[in-house]
């Protein structure tokens, strides 16, 4: 299903998520006009207001570190107390070079900088949803039984790379889109990580930089629909 064009725009001004909100209820408040959801559409969630709205921000004095915390603070001079978040969340890590950063395996199958453990505050900090497929589909189906509107939900997050300085964006769960394109050319098929093309057109937009656009949506994007979730491309899935 070929795209020759599509448009990714925010929806703002959004507000800033606390544990309980209504994630969905802030999405149609702040799709309106000229930003109204249409079928079709994708939204992409910055995965951080997602975690807040489920109750995953920790308090980092409750947080108690390990030797091996410890140890991995040392050589990296990060806070031991959030690299024992990162050890917690992990199955495994290593370090992409003597002073970091720490490349996890994260124990739902990803490959993620710190587990995908963001510091929030000086003494908070923000893990991935539990189950981040399913955070997906809850707020798929809720906006398709609040507003009768069929769309998308990628929730995706900021990933660095063990080879290169700076950030992308990627996708960590995905409901009502299958993941994977498919494409043939000169009789050669080509798997492409579709959900993972959408978050990094997403991330120019994402307000990961201070802007506050924690969802954006992208328009005119072809796509099959699909509930088999980003668990159905890990190697090796939680």
């Amino acid at each position: 299903m070929p795209t020759s064009s599509f448009c990714v725009f925010g929806l703002e001004p959004f507000p800033h998520v606390v544990e309980g909100d209504d994630v969905v209820a802030a999405i149609l408040a702040s799709a309106s006009g000229t930003t109204q959801l249409r079928d079709g559409d994708i939204l992409v969630l910055a995965s951080k207001i997602v975690s807040l709205e489920e109750g995953r921000r920790v308090r980092l004095d409750g947080v108690v570190p390990s030797r091996e915390a410890r140890e991995l603070a040392e050589r990296t001079g990060k806070d031991p107390r959030l690299l024992q978040l990162v050890i917690e969340e992990s199955r495994s890590y290593r370090l992409a070079k003597p002073a970091g950063p720490v490349l996890a395996f994260h124990r739902l199958g990803y490959e993620l900088t710190s587990a995908g453990v963001d510091r929030d505050t000086q003494e908070t900090a923000v893990l991935l949803p539990v189950d981040p497929d399913a955070s997906a589909e809850r707020i798929r189906v809720a906006i398709r039984e609040r507003a009768n509107i069929r769309t998308a939900v990628i929730i995706a997050d900021s990933d660095g790379r063990g080879d290169r300085r700076g950030a992308i964006v990627l996708a960590v769960g995905a409901a009502g889109i299958g993941p994977l394109r498919v494409t043939f050319h000169e009789g050669k098929r080509q798997e492409e990580t579709l959900v993972d093309l959408l978050a990094g057109a997403a991330g120019v937009v994402l307000g990961q930089r201070g802007r506050g656009v924690p969802v954006v949506v992208l328009r005119g994007v072809e796509f099959e629909e699909g509930n088999s979730g980003m668990r159905s491309l890990l190697h090796h899935s939680g």
